[in-house]
This record gives structure tokens, sequence and C-alpha cells, in this order.
């Protein structure tokens, strides 16, 4: 199940309000990316690709956060019955699906660990997992940006660990995957792209 476009909208305004940040223009980005790509591919739904797009962060609603939002964001989804926006809730953050491969800090009770632990170990990525992953990579607060800058912006803000690469492979494999179903680069379907590069 799923909240509408509009309905998603407005609760990322109020979760922004709650918590102030650039993680809402991120989430945005992010929304926009993700249904430009489910449009180019043709098989994917734009509608769940925005609206998973749009909240995959809402967690962040309950203040600053780093493995924690995931859950948080999870639980939130669970209470409105929106079990399709909770599960990106939790996988966006896993490229590697391993609790251990994040690079948060796991500022998280423990029975939450093995909560996430399980569920990752328990489930197959589908789509739209792999394309909310691919497509948080794909934005930041500015717009879209090539995955290598965000890759290495994030390796300057949290260090770069034993896995990282791994994480970064698996989000090529994605990029491979969904640009094997559009019939061309990603790249070609994001608005302005070259920008990233002077900002």
């Amino acid at each position: 199940m799923l909240p509408n476009r509009e309905l998603a909208i407005q609760e990322l305004k109020i979760a922004g309000e709650k918590n102030p940040g650039l993680w809402t223009a991120h989430s945005y980005h992010v929304a926009e990316v993700v249904e430009l790509i489910a449009e180019a591919c043709g098989n994917l739904d734009t509608e769940k690709a925005f609206v998973c797009g749009l909240l995959h962060d809402i967690g962040r609603r309950t203040g600053i956060a780093q493995l924690r939002h995931t859950i948080d964001g999870y639980d939130y989804a669970i209470s409105k019955g929106w079990d399709e926006v909770a599960r990106v809730c939790l996988t966006h953050s896993f490229p590697v699906k391993d609790i251990e491969a994040d690079i948060g800090k796991k500022d998280i009770r423990p029975e939450q660990y093995e909560f996430i632990k399980n569920y990752l170990e328990q489930m197959e990525y589908d789509d739209y997992d792999k394309l909310i992953i691919l497509c948080d990579a794909l934005a930041d607060a500015k717009g879209f940006c090539i995955l290598e800058k965000r890759f290495v912006d994030t390796a300057r803000r949290y260090g770069f660990y034993p896995f990282s690469l791994d994480r970064w492979n698996n989000t090529y494999k994605f990029k491979e995957y969904f640009e094997e179903c559009m019939g061309k680069s990603i790249y070609t379907v994001l608005p302005e792209i070259e920008k990233c590069i002077y900002m």
C-alpha cells in the first residue's frame, strides 16, 4: 500500500518542518530521477517509484540520525500502512545487503540492529529497491549528479571503509541493470546533468 503523490509531498513537507535540513531537497531530487528512469524503462510504476523515492528518507523526520533514520522511516511508514515505502526506507542505505556494510554510525538499539540484520538477510531486492539505492546516489540537495561525484562527496564526509568499494560496485551494477532496460545511459534522461561538474 502506498500514499498518493499529494499525500507523500505533504508528508515530506511536515517532516521537513520537524527536522529542517538539506535532506528534503535531496528527497525531491531522488523522486525526480527515480520517476525519470522508471518512465524510461517502461515496465515500472512511475507513481510508486516517485512516492518511494520521495519518502525514502522520511525517518529523518525524528531528528538528526545516521543508521537510525532507516528504522525510524520503516516504523513510521508501517504505522501508516505503507509497506512498500517502509521497505525502501530500510533498503536504500544498503547497496551491500548487510547491516555491517553501512557507512553511518549505528545509532540504534540492539533489537533494532537485529531486526534490520534479519530483514536484509531474509529478502531479495526488487527493481524498486535497486532503483532507490541507485537514485539516492544520483541526487544531492542541489540536483542531479554523476555517481563518481556523489561517491567522493560521501567518502569525504563519512570516510572510506573496507566495504566502500563493494558498495560502489553494487551501485554500478544497478546502473548497468537499468541502462540495459532503458537501452541507453541513465544520464541521457537527467536534465542538465552536466551542471553537477560546476556545483
